[in-house]
């Protein structure tokens, strides 16, 4: 549905009451809807979560079909198109969370949270705005029960989301955390950091020019980020492990990839014309791989568990040996 310009959006005062009934029918139906999705996008990681949500779905589901029996009652089946994006006064929605990438319950009882809002200042408007008894104390009653949001959102969170439900969701969302992000992004920044050393110094020692140096590296840190974000992408779709979509991770590593081996590449930036120039920019690019590999170590040590001076030997012994290879080839 296309946006509705500020200026084109109706007051409620100007709403007729089959307007309003219609507009309330849409309105909980929208949201049911919408905790439908949550419920569905939690059931793998966050089974506790897709209780709630839908717990809130078959609530809003129950609203709406009071609302239609009511509406056909008095006006028939057809039902006037009109969404609360059109009337003024009504808080925004927030922006949906990206749960198709990585489901955030927090984000979505959050969105949940001003939905419940909304559908109150909606329905005390409305109740104020009706001339009929019946549909005025009908209003009152939806506008007390969202009302009670707060109350009945305790009451399910309670039931659905224990201590030992909560610690559970913590765990699966660190998981999907590291296998959608740490995981792929620590995996180019290695290939990156380390892979590029070799043609980058071997460059560098073998035609002694800050600028060709540059190319070579710039060359192999924009070749492996393209090869290593295609390599993630197409190794894993995500469905069985649950590491995520795979465009996502493949991205992740690919920038992470390229910018390892920018990151030391960038020193050859130095104009040849400088005095000292090569020692200037070789001496820079080695203290940048100096922090990249202590970078990597820091990140194993903090997302994966690894001893922090065991990840350090470990990817510095690698390191070392990819850089000498490049310093002796490129020196011969």
């Amino acid at each position: 549905m296309s946006a509705i310009l500020p200026f084109r959006r109706r007051s409620i005062d100007d709403l007729t009451e089959r307007e309003l009934i219609a507009l309330a029918v849409f309105s909980e139906e929208d949201d049911a809807r919408r905790y439908q999705d949550f419920a569905d996008a939690c059931a793998g990681s966050y089974p506790a979560s897709a209780g709630f949500f839908a717990a809130m779905a078959a609530e809003e589901r129950a609203h709406r079909d009071s609302l239609l029996a009511l509406y056909r009652e008095r006006f028939g089946d057809i039902l006037p198109p009109i969404r609360t994006e059109e009337i003024r006064g009504l808080p925004r929605m927030p922006a949906p969370p990206p749960g198709a990438v990585l489901a955030q319950p927090e984000r979505m009882r959050s969105e949940a949270t001003a939905r419940e809002r909304r559908a109150e200042t909606f329905y005390a408007a409305a109740a104020a705005r009706s001339r009929d008894a019946r549909l005025r104390a009908l209003f009152n009653h939806l506008a007390e029960a969202e009302r009670g949001h707060e109350e009945r959102a305790g009451r399910l969170e309670a039931e659905h989301l224990t201590e030992a439900a909560r610690d559970a969701e913590s765990t699966a969302r660190h998981r999907r955390i590291v296998l959608t992000y740490v995981q792929p992004g620590l995996a180019g920044l290695i290939d990156g950091s380390v892979s590029t050393l070799a043609p980058l110094f071997a460059a560098a020692f073998a035609t002694q020019s800050n600028k060709e140096t540059f190319l070579v590296g710039l060359a192999a840190s924009v070749g492996a980020g393209i090869s290593m974000g295609i390599t993630e992408a197409m190794s894993d779709d995500g469905i069985i492990s649950g590491r995520g979509a795979p465009w996502l991770r493949g991205l992740v590593c690919g920038l992470m990839t390229m910018l390892g081996g920018l990151g030391h590449t960038l020193p050859y930036l130095v104009p040849d014309s400088w005095p000292n120039a090569f020692h200037i920019a070789t001496l820079t690019a080695a203290l940048i791989v100096a922090a990249e590999l202590v970078a990597i170590a820091w990140i194993r040590t903090h997302y994966m568990e690894t001893p922090f001076l065991r990840s350090v030997f470990q990817v510095v012994v690698g390191g070392t040996m990819v850089l000498l290879a490049g310093i002796f080839i490129g020196s011969a």
